[in-house]
């Protein structure tokens, strides 16, 4: 398949979803990944068992639990890069050197973020009506806080305001200006 997208032109992306929890990156990953075909990882899935446990109790994470996630995550990144396959991943990557661990030595133009955006208030009422396997709801006022957001230089900024279509659509675009996307 990569050869495909290089004789079609296609630009290789590796595109990170981030944001707080509740905006939807895991289902805008999955519906991203039904149309464009590139595999979809979700970052939950890698934290180690202690971390789910603590993040479960509403204690939020520091710097030293999220470390080596976030080196295993790098890994999972580099693997798509090299092998020149587009990749969708969910991954808060709330600070700034949090998504400096997860780009490495990657350029811009492979390892592109988007952060995903709405009101508190839409992304509590989120949170509020769905089971997630340790998030506490709790946590989003302290991962609010700790979201160093992006610039428009760093990351594109979607909206998860409206309908899950309205940002699908937005990825979509935004895909297809840096070539990722026919």
């Amino acid at each position: 398949m990569p050869h495909n997208r290089k004789q079609r032109g296609l630009t290789t992306v590796i595109l990170i979803l981030m944001g707080v929890s509740g905006t939807g990156k895991t289902t805008l990953g999955t519906m991203l990944s039904k149309e464009t075909g590139w595999p979809f990882l979700d970052g939950d899935d890698f934290h180690p068992a202690a971390n789910k446990a603590k993040m479960a109790a509403g204690h939020p994470l520091d710097d030293n639990d999220r470390a080596p996630w976030l080196a295993i995550l790098h890994g999972k990144i580099e693997e798509y890069a090299q092998r020149g396959e587009g990749m969708i991943m969910a991954c808060s990557a709330l600070k700034a050197s949090y998504r400096d661990v997860l780009r490495g030595d990657l350029s811009q133009d492979t390892v592109r973020f988007a952060v995903l955006t709405a009101p508190k208030e839409t992304i509590a009422d989120h949170l509020h009506h769905r089971a997630h396997e340790f998030m506490n709801p709790n946590l989003l006022t302290s991962q609010l806080a700790t979201l160093e957001d992006p610039s428009e230089d760093e990351a594109w900024h979607i909206s998860v305001a409206g309908t899950t279509q309205q940002s699908l659509d937005q990825l979509n675009a935004k895909l297809r200006e840096v070539g990722a996307l026919a």
